[in-house]
């Protein structure tokens, strides 16, 4: 009942303005059995209907990011699946989120959560996602992701440092603003 439940919200009910998307993140916020069927219906990556359910989970993500964490397993494995543009940017936003928490100088929960073989995998694909045609909102978190996991394994930096240098001229303005940013921090 509830899968049905929420597909039909996801449906007729969700949009891309911002204020629509918080509105139905605080929806789920409010019932956490709807979580997992909104994080799978987000990897359901041939349907239409996982756009909007991406959208959502960003929001929901941002306020509860642990609630990802029994599910960082299948999160993980599924994100290099992704393929709609609308579903790459706020999976791309997810991964900076984890970043940010887990190379926190504060103690997070993420840290006991968050395994190697996750960070390599989030690594290699926002890699595969930073040389790709991908718009340019993926590429900016996707950069910060990258960097900031790269102060656990240094050879992720020469890589970025690599790659920006070559695209920074090509880019547009929000790819160059952040990749000078970048460079500077990686100097």
């Amino acid at each position: 009942m509830l899968n049905q439940e929420l597909i039909k919200l996801l449906e007729t009910k969700i949009s891309s303005y911002r204020d629509v998307r918080e509105r139905y993140a605080k929806h789920i916020l409010s019932n956490k059995d709807l979580f997992l069927p909104l994080l799978k219906i987000a990897f359901e990556v041939n349907n239409k209907t996982s756009i909007r359910a991406c959208w959502v989970l960003e929001f929901v993500l941002r306020e509860k990011l642990e609630w990802i964490f029994p599910h960082l397993n299948y999160f993980v494995e599924n994100i290099s699946k992704i393929h709609f543009d609308s579903s790459t940017r706020p999976i791309a936003k997810i991964c900076e989120f984890l970043a940010k928490d887990y190379t926190s100088k504060k103690e997070t929960k993420i840290k006991k959560h968050l395994t190697k073989k996750h960070i390599d995998t989030i690594i290699e694909t926002g890699f595969d996602w930073l040389i790709s045609d991908q718009k340019v909102a993926v590429k900016v978190y996707t950069m910060e992701s990258l960097f900031l996991f790269g102060k656990e394994k240094n050879w992720v930096h020469d890589e970025l440092k690599l790659i920006i240098q070559q695209e920074i001229m090509n880019g547009s303005p929000a790819y160059k603003a952040r990749g000078k940013r970048i460079l500077k921090r990686l100097k």
